[in-house]
């Protein structure tokens, strides 16, 4: 499999949005996420990408086949949860720009993805003149039972992109997860790196 990636903006987006939607929707199953997804929600969420002038999407195709896609945009521009947590952290937030999520199919895992969708959008964030790139990851007890066994965190790999989490930063953001009838708060640890 070889996978061809392509960085999206402005009205480029509109056309992926469905497939990113649906691929949020499966790979966020997995853990850590546990996410019961909705396609309408999805929608109203993706569209801050779609409206923005700044946003980038990149999408991975495996063929035709929409396979993974990672997206970004202006922190001041991501939903008011992620901008709340920097209230009193002393960051410029005009100066951030905010790595949302990765998702890619598992069969496509292990390629280099992960590299080339950060690779896309801090380079995005660079010509735009951004000078700080953060992500956030949810936060899980290590005893929560659905956590399986086999499960590698992503701390090495983000700390080997230059990324260190953010003492302090968390956001608390609601979804519902699998198997439960109502959403709840989700903590999300900040990680940061300069560009």
């Amino acid at each position: 499999m070889s996978l061809r990636f392509q960085a999206l903006t402005g009205t480029a987006i509109a056309p992926v949005i469905d497939g990113v939607a649906a691929l949020r929707m499966r790979v966020f199953r997995e853990w850590p996420y546990l996410y019961e997804g909705d396609l309408d929600y999805e929608r109203s969420y993706l569209r801050a990408y779609q409206d923005s002038a700044r946003a980038v999407v990149v999408a991975a195709w495996d063929g035709a086949d929409l396979v993974g896609a990672s997206t970004g945009l202006p922190l001041t521009e991501a939903d008011s949860e992620f901008g709340a947590a920097f209230n009193g952290s002393g960051m410029d937030m005009g100066t951030i720009f905010y790595c949302a999520e990765s998702v890619l199919l598992p069969a496509c895992r292990g390629q280099g993805a992960g590299h080339r969708f950060f690779d896309l959008r801090e380079g995005h964030a660079r010509a735009l003149g951004f000078s700080q790139s953060v992500f956030c990851s949810v936060i899980r007890p290590a005893d929560h039972p659905a956590r399986p066994a086999s499960y590698r965190p992503l701390d090495r790999f983000w700390h080997a992109r230059g990324y260190a989490p953010c003492p302090g930063i968390v956001a608390q953001f609601t979804w519902r997860d699998l198997g439960d009838s109502t959403d709840s708060p989700k903590p999300l640890q900040f990680w940061s790196r300069a560009l």
